[in-house]
């Protein structure tokens, strides 16, 4: 069974971290704060990327939260306040489909019913 679109839409939403236990950190507190259903740690990823002009390459770990799209800003909010980087990765990404009992999971743990 999958989501349809008369259900709350979930989102997948990406924020990198300097190291695990920041991620672990921003991740329970996330959690316990209710802005997400849970936070997946992903350790071992290295970034590249540009900052204040010069090329980077550092080892980060990956956070992949789970929480329903409306729910998305008071994640972002949560996650720039107590985020060490000035301009932390926070990305949502739609989750389209799914399945229907985990996707209600997710919605019950950030207070929205589905």
């Amino acid at each position: 069974m999958s989501q349809s679109t008369a259900d709350e839409p979930v989102v997948a939403v990406l924020v990198t971290a300097p190291s695990e236990d920041v991620a672990a950190a921003l991740a329970r507190g996330a959690v316990s704060a209710g802005v997400a259903a849970c936070g997946n740690l992903v350790p071992g990823v290295r970034s590249i990327y540009r900052w204040q002009g010069e090329v980077h390459d550092d080892a980060e770990v990956l956070i992949v939260f789970k929480t329903a799209r409306s729910r998305f800003e008071a994640l972002r909010r949560y996650v720039v306040d107590a985020h060490p980087y000035e301009t932390p990765e926070v990305i949502a990404l739609p989750v389209t489909d799914g399945h229907a009992p985990y996707l209600a999971w997710v919605a019950a743990n950030v207070g929205v019913s589905r």
